[in-house]
C-alpha cells in the first residue's frame, strides 16, 4: 500500500497553528477535504487557511464539533490541543490520530523514519544523527518538534531518512507508528500538566516502539531503570548507550562501541558535560542503526556547536561565568545541567508544568558530602556546590519551599533584578546557570526569549562593570 492508498477522503483538522496547518497544506494536496477547527486563530492562520481553501471553524460548540467529527473520515489533533479537549470525548471511536501518525501512514513506499523521544536532549541528539547522516551521503532531513512538520518531509521528494523528534503528546495519539530505528533517551516528570499522571506519561513514550519488529531498532538508554524495563519489551532490536553501561558507553577518555572498540574521543565533542558524553553515545548508536558511517559520525561530533539556550556560555564577568540553559524546562534537566559544574549560583523558575520542583533540592541535598558537595549523575564524575538560588516567576515560592533554610534564596520579579541578585550570591570561580525547571509562559512566549532577555541582562551587567 502507498502512502496515497491511505489518504483519507475528509479530515478534521483541531488546532491550527503550525502542525495543523502543515496536516491541512499536505493533505490538500493530497485532494483530501479538510475542515479545521481552534479554539482562537491567528491572523496567519486564518491566511492559510483561506488560501488552502480550508474552512476554519472558531470555537465550535461541543454538538457543532460532535456533528463535524462525525462528518469525517479522519480527525487529527494537533500537539497544543489538550486532553480535555471536547473533541477526544465526541469524535467516533479510533479516528483522532496526531501528525506523527498521519505521517506515517503517508510515508508507505517513502522516507524511512528515526525517531527520538526523552524527556530531555531530544532536539540535540535528533541534529546530531541528522549531521551524521547527511555527511554519510544520505539524503535526510530534521523534522517534527525540532521545527519542521513530520507530515510535510515524509511527502518531501528525494529524501531517503527523516529524523524525526516526537512528543508524548504526538506518541499518545498513535496506532501504527514504527519508526525503523526509534530511541528513547530518558524518562522524568514532565508534561504533568497534559498527562493525567507519570504512568500515562511513561506509557506515552512507550508507544515509540510499540509496533516495531524484529527488522527495526530499538535505542534505549541502559541506565534509566524505567527506560530499559520498557526496552526489553521491545520487538525489535535492542541497542543500548549509557556513561558507564550500554552497548555504546564511555572508558576513561574514550567512547566506546558494542564491540569495545574505540569509536570517538571525548576530546571531539566540542564541549565536554555529562550530558554531552551522553546524547554523543546516544546519537552515535541511532545514526550508525540508521545507516551512517562511523567516520562522518565522528566529523558530525567535532563540528556539531551546542544549540542555543543550552548551557551556552554568555559571558565571563571577572571570575564568574554566566549559562544560558533556558530549555531546561523540567527537573531532571536541571539537574543534568548542575553536575557539569563545581559551584553554582542557580537562576530557576516559571510556570511549574505539575512536577515536584523540589527534586532539584533532593538531588544536591541527598549527596552532600563534606564542604557542600554533591556527586555527579550517570557517572559523571562531577560535584556542585549550591551557593545559592535565585527564583523567578510563578513558581518562586515552591522553590523557596524546597530550597530554603539549607541554602540562600532570593525571589525576583524581574531577569534584570535576577542577574543582579546572582551576581551578588556569586563568588570567584562560580557559575551563574538560569536553568529554570519550568515552562516559560508565565514571563515569556518561549524559553528562546526567556533565554534572549537572560542574555541581554547579562552583556548589560557586563557593560556596567566594564569586565569581561
Amino acid at each position: 500500500m502507498t502512502g496515497r492508498d491511505r489518504v483519507p477522503r475528509r479530515a478534521l483538522v483541531v488546532g491550527f497553528a503550525r502542525s495543523g496547518t502543515a496536516v491541512a497544506r499536505v493533505l490538500t494536496a493530497l485532494q483530501c477535504e479538510v475542515v479545521a477547527v481552534d479554539d482562537a486563530p491567528s491572523p496567519s492562520g486564518r491566511a492559510i487557511a483561506g488560501a488552502l481553501g480550508v474552512e476554519l471553524v472558531t470555537a465550535p460548540s461541543e454538538g457543532d464539533l460532535r456533528r463535524m467529527a462525525g462528518a469525517v473520515d479522519l480527525v487529527v489533533a494537533s500537539p497544543g490541543v489538550p486532553p480535555t479537549h471536547p473533541v477526544f470525548a465526541v469524535a467516533p471511536p479510533g479516528i483522532t490520530v496526531s501528525e506523527i501518525e498521519l505521517a506515517y501512514r503517508l510515508a508507505a513506499g517513502g522516507p524511512s523514519i528515526v525517531a527520538v523521544t526523552g524527556t530531555n536532549g531530544k532536539t540535540t541528539v535528533t541534529s546530531l544523527v541528522t549531521a551524521m547522516l547527511a555527511r554519510s551521503g544520505v539524503a535526510t532531513r530534521a523534522a517534527g518538534n525540532i521545527g519542521f512538520p513530520l507530515v510535510e518531509a515524509v511527502v518531501e521528494p528525494g529524501l531517503d531518512v527523516v529524523v524525526a523528534e516526537v512528543s508524548s503528546f504526538q506518541l499518545a495519539l498513535t496506532s501504527s507508528f514504527r519508526p525503523a530505528v526509534g530511541a528513547w533517551l530518558n524518562l522524568a516528570e514532565d508534561h504533568l500538566d497534559w498527562h493525567r499522571d507519570f504512568a500515562q506519561y511513561a506509557a506515552a513514550k512507550a508507544r515509540i516502539w510499540a509496533n516495531q519488529g524484529e527488522h527495526d531498532v530499538a535505542v534505549a538508554n541502559a541506565e534509566d531503570p524505567e527506560v530499559s524495563a520498557r526496552a526489553r519489551r521491545s520487538r525489535g532490536r535492542l541497542v543500548t548507550f549509557g556513561l558507564v553501561s550500554g552497548d555504546y558507553r564511555e572508558d576513561g577518555e574514550h567512547l566506546l562501541g558494542p564491540g569495545g572498540e574505540v569509536l570517538a574521543l571525548r576530546s571531539d565533542l566540542r564541549r565536554d558535560l555529562p550530558h554531552d558524553r551522553a546524547n554523543a553515545l546516544a546519537a552515535l548508536a541511532i545514526a550508525l542503526a540508521a545507516g551512517a558511517d562511523l567516520a562522518s559520525c565522528v566529523d558530525g561530533l567535532r563540528a556539531a556547536e551546542p544549540l542555543a539556550h543550552r548551557v551556552e556560555l554568555v559571558a565571563r564577568v571577572g571570575d564568574v561565568e554566566y549559562y544560558d540553559d533556558s530549555k531546561a524546562t523540567t527537573p531532571a534537566a536541571v539537574v543534568a545541567a548542575l553536575a557539569g559544574f563545581r559551584s553554582v549560583v542557580l537562576v530557576a523558575g516559571g510556570r511549574n508544568k505539575g512536577v515536584d520542583l523540589g527534586a532539584i533540592a533532593a538531588y544536591v541535598r541527598d549527596g552532600v558530602r563534606t564542604g557542600g558537595e554533591v556527586d555527579g549523575v550517570s557517572g559523571g564524575g562531577r560535584h556542585v556546590l549550591l551557593r545559592g538560588v535565585v527564583a523567578m516567576g510563578e513558581s518562586a515560592s515552591e522553590l523557596q519551599q524546597a530550597f530554603a533554610p539549607d541554602w540562600p534564596v532570593v525571589v525576583v520579579h524581574s531577569m534584570d533584578e535576577a542577574v543582579a541578585q546572582a551576581s551578588r550570591l556569586a563568588l570567584p570561580g562560580d557559575v551563574v546557570l538560569l536553568s529554570p525547571g519550568c515552562a516559560s509562559f508565565d514571563w515569556y512566549g518561549s524559553y528562546e526569549e526567556r533565554g534572549a532577555d537572560f542574555v541581554r541582562a547579562v552583556l548589560e551587567l557586563v557593560g556596567s562593570t566594564g569586565r569581561r
